[in-house]
């Protein structure tokens, strides 16, 4: 057996498992009565069991549009300040376009880390 072959049967083993335990889940929500449109933790205690259920809402804020708006509704920046979070994100094909004399003061404010590398693995048919 070959470990291409290995990685392919783990990898549909890992997507059957996962959706079944997400129609186990989807049983629990109707069971427990879990309503989705309730942000927060609910604890149920059946006969036997603990079972907390968090649910979150998944939150994405346009920053361009934040700062649009707060400038026509008159709320000063300070206030964005304490509302949101600002997170810079680089621009690799800005940041390697720009001029070195413009990049190189602003490196020691980048931290660069390898990320794990993700496979795709598809079986081919001779013909």
């Amino acid at each position: 057996m070959s470990i291409y072959k290995d990685w392919l049967e783990a990898k549909q083993a890992e997507r059957a498992m996962s959706d079944h335990r997400r129609q186990i889940e989807d049983q629990l929500i109707a069971e427990l009565g879990v309503s989705e449109a309730d942000e927060g933790s609910q604890t149920f205690k059946p006969e036997g069991y603990k079972v907390k259920v968090t649910t979150r809402f998944n939150r994405k804020v346009d920053g361009d549009a934040v700062q649009a708006l707060a400038d026509e509704s008159g709320i000063g920046h300070e206030h964005l300040q304490a509302l949101f979070r600002w997170k810079p994100e680089l621009n690799m094909k800005q940041w390697q376009a720009a001029d070195p004399s413009i990049t190189k003061p602003l490196e020691a404010a980048i931290t660069t880390k390898p990320g794990r590398p993700s496979f795709s693995i598809e079986t081919v048919e001779d013909k």
